[in-house]
């Protein structure tokens, strides 16, 4: 804005006209020499904008009374005039959050790995009514199976057997025995499993431009619903007749002895009366659906310098591992998680602070989560199936081999050779695949890399010419009793300490089992967008039905994985 320049009349009011332009000329001249220069006046700091520039320059120089106060009532008119108006447009004014534009990239980017190898990889077949039925027939004179023995075949002319054993008149004819059968009807009922989510109007509308937020909310549930079908198949347990129950507390010993070489025993301070249950886990590390009911709490009195000790001797059928719950106070709801114990064996618990622990070994802790458990069995669901780990862990597995250790270096893999050679001895089984946790995976390389070197060699190839990648894994294992390759594949939801030995076929013609696992669904996979009732979009995922394995007796686990 232009200064609006005092009128001659007013500064020079008692001058003739004559007289009052040459002292305008005058004025006019110094004021523009001050102007093109920075103003200063002796004692004070330089002039902070031109305004104050003019009034420092009438207060120094010999104006006439009246010519000073005019220019000073034009510059006090035009002060008033510019009060409103900001100087300079900075990030903090004059708006503290600035006129500046966001740099929003759209749409929100999802980070959320959503893997599902057995749900990709596993047949899904139509199913129809309220259950899946399937009799079986389990074994007959001389297949080994089903608890059927062998008997002779030879036989005379004066052979006779009965053929009407334990009826009132016994038949007997010349021909050769009668062979058994072992056979059983398997009924097992659908279920119906969904998962939902909504969006407000509010929501859905301001979000117009960057993100279609009903979209988002659909394709997410989709993903959730595969996801928890994927763990579903891998670790779920049902409690409807024909599926395998919630799995039972363990019985477990206390001790404290004092702490040995390599263990810190309890603080002086931290002596006194502990108190300790157990859960059987039916997921590690919290990526199953929950563990059974809690055990009886019992006491232990720790003295300085001493460790506790929980040791669980004899395995219950379908735990993964145990968890560990301890606390000062006779409370379960009190106790604080202290870790799992991988298969049977013994959990040492040392003195706070301890550092470097491996195994089945850990520091005492005071903060873990609180073990509220002590009512409610979550180890299975009524709405539940039995997935991969019941079956090779429960009673109708083909073998379990419950290691309690970590794997051996001495002759690596031999583990899963002893189920290879069981699966073999049982049912003639000749394993496909082997699921393995990554971390475990890492173990089994890490042995066969620290056994003898007379059956590992690390080769360079073409040194010097682009670098040398360092790294082992084992990528499968010869089954030394067939001769077959199988493949390990590391599930991305396994917990660490168990691997699933599966058979997808079966190496039997005319089986009538085309899929040893299969998902049987009365209704696949539906998307239902709901009528709007309310302020909200709403959106379900549907689908009924159960998962299945046909011959269990062809499929077993290592188990007890413990960390190295």
């Amino acid at each position: 804005m232009a200064l609006n320049a005092p009128k001659v009349a007013d500064l020079f009011s008692d001058a003739s006209p004559k007289e009052a332009a040459e002292r305008f000329e005058e004025f006019s001249s110094e004021l523009t020499k001050s102007l093109s220069r920075a103003t200063t006046v002796p004692g004070q700091a330089p002039a902070a904008d031109p305004l104050s520039a003019m009034e420092a320059l009438v207060s120094n120089k010999s104006l006439s009374a009246e010519a000073s106060a005019g220019l000073n009532s034009a510059l006090a008119a035009q002060r008033v005039a510019m009060q409103d108006i900001q100087k300079e447009i900075t990030l903090t004014t004059p708006l503290s959050t600035s006129f500046a534009a966001f740099d929003l990239e759209a749409p929100a980017k999802l980070l959320t790995p959503r893997p599902t190898p057995l749900r990709n990889r596993i047949p899904r077949k139509k199913g129809v009514g309220t259950s899946h039925r399937v009799k079986r027939i389990l074994g007959y004179t001389g297949t080994g199976t089903g608890g059927q023995g062998n008997i002779w075949p030879g036989i005379t002319e004066t052979t006779q057997n009965n053929f009407a054993p334990g009826a009132a008149n016994p038949l007997y004819l010349e021909r050769g025995p009668q062979i058994s059968y072992t056979a059983d009807d398997l009924i097992l009922p659908y279920n119906s499993y969904s998962l939902s989510d909504q969006v407000s109007f509010d929501a859905n509308f301001s979000g117009l431009g960057y993100e279609d937020l009903r979209q988002l909310s659909s394709t997410s549930t989709l993903y959730a619903t595969m996801l928890m079908e994927e763990r579903m198949m891998l670790m779920a347990r049902g409690t409807a007749s024909g599926y395998s129950g919630t799995i039972a507390a363990p019985t477990f010993t206390k001790a404290s002895p004092a702490a040995v070489t390599g263990q810190t025993g309890f603080a002086a301070g931290d002596a006194g009366t502990y108190y300790i249950a157990v859960t059987s886990d039916a997921g590690i590390s919290g990526n199953g659906f929950g563990e059974s009911i809690i055990s009886a709490v019992v006491s232990e009195a720790v003295a300085s310098g001493d460790v506790l000790t929980v040791t669980v001797s004899t395995a219950v059928v379908g735990a993964l591992g145990y968890n560990i719950y301890v606390g000062i106070t006779n409370d379960a709801n009190a106790l604080r998680y202290q870790g799992t114990l991988k298969g049977t064996g013994t959990f040492t618990i040392q003195g706070v602070g301890t550092t470097g622990l491996t195994g089945n070994n850990a520091a005492y802790s005071t903060s873990g989560a609180l073990s509220s458990r002590a009512a409610t069995n979550t180890s299975a669901y009524a709405t539940g199936y039995d997935g991969i780990l019941p079956t090779v862990l429960g009673p109708n597995t083909g073998y379990n081999n419950a290691i309690n250790s970590t794997f051996s270096t001495s002759n690596p893999g031999a583990e899963f050779q002893t189920v290879f050679a069981n699966l073999y001895q049982n049912v003639k089984a000749d394993p496909d695949m082997v699921l393995m946790n990554g971390n475990d995976r890492k173990q089994l390389s890490d042995a066969i890399k620290s056994g003898s070197t007379a059956n590992y060699r690390l080769v360079i190839n073409q040194p010097g010419e682009s670098g040398t990648t360092y790294g082992s894994i084992v990528t499968g294992l010869q089954n030394e009793v067939t001769g077959k390759a199988v493949d390990i594949m590391v599930h991305p939801w396994l917990n660490s300490g168990v691997a699933p030995v599966l058979s997808f076929t079966l190496p039997i013609p005319d089986t009538q089992v085309s899929d040893v696992w299969a998902n049987f669904l009365v209704q696949d996979y539906m998307g239902i967008q709901w009528p709007v009732t309310q302020f909200t979009y709403d959106f379900s995922t549907y689908f009924r039905g159960t998962f299945f394995c046909t011959a269990p007796a062809w499929n077993g686990a290592v188990s007890g994985i413990v960390s190295a």
